[in-house]
């Protein structure tokens, strides 16, 4: 039976075991246990059999990343494949609600950890390869001595009020219909008030005043952290960016409202519930 639709990729309980991934004679127990537990994904997507995560014995290649412990002392990794067979992307899984929440959030730690891994092979100080250390949460270059760490991208996203109305914009690449809340990477030397004042007014034109933080969420895609806000706008006239939306208006409460519930006249569409935008929409109709 399909798991009730909610915020993605959150609810890992893994225990990360930083304090000993440095340690080789400790990954080799862990690694013999019966219990070991390895996970295999091809990009974004992993083994899905009979609506169920599927885990393996043993690693798919010589690059493994350790996820963590469980509660019953079982160890998980995870390792890049080539398969074809028995796929379905992590987006899929968790709009379909197939998986338990922790599970999917444990298969956006591998997903985001793997793919660095695929794009740090060589280092970016000396061009030299480089090799995966501290279990795969670090990558060492022995030419220059430099070592790299896994990134994670911080970005913005906010709902944006104005009064009643709420400030959504859609990208011509999204369903057809869907509207949501703007967003963009934070950049150096940033705030994060000033990374999503800056956002909006470049995408939109809308100056915004008092920010506050509602939530947050792992977004695996590859490797970014959602920081959700909700705004309260200064200006309300619209002067969009082509580059950025193929359009953003305001919507009134009653038209959000039917967005939300499928009901809009014209089928317009809010985003899934899997997506953080989807429970700033509904904070802000709810505090309005």
């Amino acid at each position: 039976m399909p798991h009730s639709p909610e915020l993605a990729f959150l609810g890992n309980f893994l225990d990360r075991c930083a304090n000993h991934r440095t340690d080789e004679d400790w990954l080799g127990r862990l690694l013999e246990r019966p219990t070991t537990r390895h996970i295999h994904m091809n990009g974004d997507k992993t083994v899905i059999i009979d609506e169920k995560l599927q885990t393996f014995p043993h690693a798919n290649s010589p690059e493994r990343v350790l996820l963590g412990i469980d509660g019953n002392g079982s160890g998980w990794f995870a390792s890049s494949t080539e398969s074809q067979e028995n796929l379905m992307d992590l987006r899929s899984l968790a709009v379909a609600g197939l998986l338990p929440q922790g599970e999917l959030a444990i298969l956006a730690q591998a997903r985001s950890l793997l793919h660095w891994h695929e794009r740090h092979g060589f280092c970016a100080n000396c061009g030299a390869q480089t090799e995966m250390r501290d279990a795969g949460y670090r990558r060492h270059c022995k030419t220059c001595a430099t070592d790299h760490f896994p990134r994670t991208d911080p970005v913005i996203i906010i709902a944006v009020r104005h009064g009643n109305r709420m400030l959504l914009g859609r990208q011509n690449s999204w369903p057809e219909g869907m509207y949501s809340t703007l967003a963009g990477f934070m950049e150096p030397g940033e705030t994060i008030e000033e990374a999503a004042r800056r956002e909006v007014f470049e995408e939109a034109g809308v100056r915004v005043g008092d920010i506050r933080f509602h939530s947050n969420q792992p977004w695996p895609f590859p490797s970014s952290l959602m920081i959700g806000l909700i705004g309260e706008a200064l200006t309300d006239d619209i002067v969009i960016d082509p580059k950025e939306l193929e359009t953003a208006r305001w919507f009134d409460k009653v038209e959000v409202q039917s967005m939300l519930g499928g009901t809009h006249v014209q089928g317009l569409k809010a985003p899934l519930p899997l997506a953080i935008a989807h429970h700033l929409i509904r904070a802000c109709l709810q505090s309005s």
